[in-house]
């Protein structure tokens, strides 16, 4: 018979550290990039949100960002009696996790660790852990609380070896009512698992999960659980491509149109190919889509991806963008520096892109070989990473391999340039004036064109 008092604490260890104390200064004083990062800073770990959900309810649960917890005094959370404790983190804070669960198992705590680093490391994460959950957690949680409750809680706990195998349509509603919203300028939903674009460098859900999409009518009860706290959220998408179905998007953006939020995601170029899901969205309080351009030049993207889809979008991509920014919806455009392709031209060539494109915003990164992708493994057997464990350095900001066609100074050293382009605040207006130019041309050619429609009826 289970207890009824069961305690349970969720520990989230998100936020990215940027490891390169030049780099960070120097962000920091551009107002670009210090208001984008301001923007996403604030997001509750959904994942523990979902876990608390398949808990059961004889469980008393708390939900805890790490940065809340009183490290040195990590004794005060064994006085407060919980009898499980639940850690996710993202690479780039594993090793702080780890430390965290090895002193709180020092204090005979219970700790369960989780997350896509979790799953693709297995055999390292299960030295700092009493358990670890390889995979979709949905689909074990229950048997692991089940074990722990009958004290035969085992070491590993696979989603792949599951059955029935676990699908969206099982998903239960987070558990937003967890979160003092207070703390957060934005909340997760997730419609979307896994992306068929099999790009290499790619650490998103796709590796521990196949694509597929969650019912409408679930996420219509997610999206309202959201708003019984927050009344006019901010709503970020947990996706990797949330319109690679573009009519499923259709249902899913005249969904969002029934309700006054505001909502980010992220897709692929293609979106501009269908206009009427443009229509839909831009109805639907879309603010901005988050879209992988990757490079500013086509070689760079014939690496990308093993049926090189990506590089066959790159003509299209200045006329793409203007399409998506004509009905309102502003794009971030994200590109990765330090290709195999990629020399020292490569900044001077995504400063020019930038500026020759109407980007509202834009987002660059280095390229990064996370644990358990193609990128990595090509890396590593060739011998390229600067060095074999470099997990706090998977910030996307921070040099983690030696470029093939220059140095790794070079690459830090032209990443930091290219900030002090793109990110002044005459870039940035000028960004955003063109953005409002777009938008204001579109809407004029819109009702001219629908007042001759009108003429010819």
């Amino acid at each position: 018979m289970p207890r009824k008092d069961r305690k349970l604490l969720l520990i989230a260890m998100s936020g990215v550290r940027v490891k390169d104390r030049e780099l960070l200064e120097l962000g920091m004083t551009l107002p670009g990039f210090v208001e984008r990062s301001q923007v996403i800073a604030s997001l509750p770990s959904l994942s523990l949100l979902t876990v608390a959900a398949h808990t059961p309810a004889n469980w008393a649960i708390t939900y805890r960002e790490v940065d809340e917890l009183n490290l040195p005094r990590l004794s005060s959370i064994a006085d407060e009696g919980f009898d499980l404790i639940g850690i996710s983190a993202f690479t780039a804070r594993i090793l702080d996790a780890y430390a965290l669960s090895d002193q709180l198992r020092a204090l005979d705590q219970v700790v369960v660790l989780g997350g896509l680093h979790v799953s693709v490391l297995p055999e390292e994460a299960a030295r700092h852990a009493d358990a670890i959950v390889v995979g979709e957690a949905e689909a074990v949680w229950n048997r692991l609380i089940d074990d722990f409750e009958s004290q035969t809680l085992k070491k590993r706990y696979r989603a792949s070896e599951a059955r029935p195998k676990y699908h969206l349509g099982r998903s239960r509603i987070p558990r937003y009512d967890l979160l003092d919203v207070k703390k957060y300028n934005r909340l997760t939903l997730q419609t979307t698992r896994g992306c068929p674009v099999d790009c290499s460098f790619c650490a998103a859900s796709r590796l521990i999960s196949n694509y597929k999409v969650k019912p409408i009518d679930l996420v219509r009860r997610e999206l309202e659980a959201i708003i019984d706290i927050w009344p006019k959220p901010f709503i970020e998408l947990a996706d990797d491509n949330t319109f690679f179905n573009k009519k499923w998007g259709r249902h899913l953006a005249q969904l969002f149109s029934e309700y006054r939020i505001k909502w980010f995601t992220e897709t692929d170029i293609s979106i501009a190919d269908d206009e009427p899901l443009l229509e839909h969205l831009a109805r639907s309080g879309c603010a901005q889509l988050l879209i992988g351009l990757e490079s500013a030049t086509p070689e760079s993207l014939k690496e990308i991806d093993a049926r090189s889809w990506k590089h066959r979008q790159y003509e299209s991509y200045l006329k793409s963008i203007e399409k998506i920014q004509s009905y309102g919806i502003s794009v971030n455009g994200c590109f990765i520096l330090g290709w195999d392709s990629d020399d020292t031209s490569i900044f001077e060539s995504t400063a020019q892109f930038v500026s020759d494109s109407a980007l509202a915003e834009v987002q660059i990164t280095l390229l990064t070989p996370f644990p358990g992708t193609d990128l990595y493994r090509s890396l590593h057997d060739s011998g390229r990473l600067i060095s074999e464990r470099f997990w706090d350095k998977c910030t996307l900001f921070d040099t983690t391999f030696h470029p093939k066609r220059m140095s790794a100074d070079e690459l830090t050293a032209g990443f930091r340039w290219l900030m002090t382009q793109i990110y002044t605040r005459q870039e940035h207006q000028k960004r955003k004036q063109k953005f409002r130019s777009c938008m204001r041309a579109a809407r004029i050619t819109r009702q001219s064109e629908a007042r001759q429609s009108a003429r010819l009826a």
